[in-house]
């Protein structure tokens, strides 16, 4: 992608993911988010009780998906689940519902099976969706996870599933973490015009931790340009919450208010403080 500054999103868009503060309880993620004039969050399905009195928009539920199972009977689980977490997500007015669509049929290498059964799948999700007025966000992930976590790995893979389905019940995540690499970005954002549930930030670290999920930074502390990527995604028509997702076991282990401070600082320094945080839902 050319290299382009960041839009000024401002600190009003900025949402904290419940995954980078992972030993907080929700009322104590809910109280860190209130110090720190951080207006919005992105949850966790085992973590929403408190939620509802805490004052906070809702930009994201994590997650749903996981539709790829040998099993007949775990296939019928998983897709009760799917439709349990679009209710949980209707309750909590969430923005999307992201799907994590999950990985290779176990003890297959066929990566079509797979990848029909989550067409299926979602296909399936889509009348309560609609009924519930949710948006699912199929999240592309790295190409690395394809085997065990989803076989959809490149936005462009995620903007032609989402194009089976109205587009008011399905959209795409677009998260850096895991699309930066991606030479056509560029034109795989303008293609998901429209289509754009959800935007998460973080960076991309090196060297990679032995598990590298948890590879992931603040703003800065790796290689990835935000500024062409956040152009692109306004340019699509995204004016959104922007999340910030770390999965990063030193992260974990910092304190919380400083985690949030540093969340804070480094969105402001790369997309800009714009108006006070907390003044409103963005449009």
């Amino acid at each position: 992608m050319t290299a382009r500054p960041a839009p000024r999103i401002g600190l009003g868009r900025l949402s904290l993911n419940q995954a980078t503060v992972k030993h907080l309880g929700l009322a104590d993620a809910a109280a860190l988010c209130a110090r720190h004039g951080i207006p919005a969050i992105g949850l966790w399905r085992d973590r929403v009780a408190a939620v509802r009195g805490a004052g906070l928009h809702v930009s994201s539920l994590c997650r749903g998906g996981f539709f790829t199972h040998a099993d007949p009977a775990a296939r019928r689980a998983a897709r009760a689940d799917n439709r349990a977490a679009v209710i949980e997500a209707a309750e909590l007015g969430a923005d999307a519902l992201v799907l994590v669509c999950g990985g290779l049929v176990p003890g297959s290498r066929d990566l079509g099976l797979a990848r029909r059964m989550v067409a299926d799948a979602i296909g399936d999700l889509v009348p309560e969706a609609q009924r519930l007025g949710v948006r699912l966000a199929i999240e592309a992930l790295h190409p690395m996870f394809c085997a065990d976590r989803s076989v959809i790995a490149s936005l462009g893979e995620a903007v032609e599933l989402a194009d089976q389905f109205p587009a008011d019940a399905v959209g795409v995540m677009v998260d850096t973490y895991h699309v930066w690499w991606d030479a056509r970005l560029a034109d795989e954002i303008a293609r998901a015009s429209g289509r754009i549930a959800g935007y998460q930030v973080c960076d991309w670290m090196l060297p990679l931790p032995q598990d590298a999920l948890l590879g992931r930074g603040h703003l800065g502390d790796g290689v990835i340009d935000f500024g062409p990527v956040s152009a692109a995604v306004t340019a699509a028509g995204y004016h959104g919450y922007v999340e910030v997702e770390i999965f990063n076991a030193d992260v974990w282990a910092a304190p919380a208010d400083q985690t949030a401070a540093t969340v804070r600082a480094r969105f402001a320094a790369a997309f800009g403080s714009g108006e006070p945080a907390g003044s409103g839902v963005p449009g």
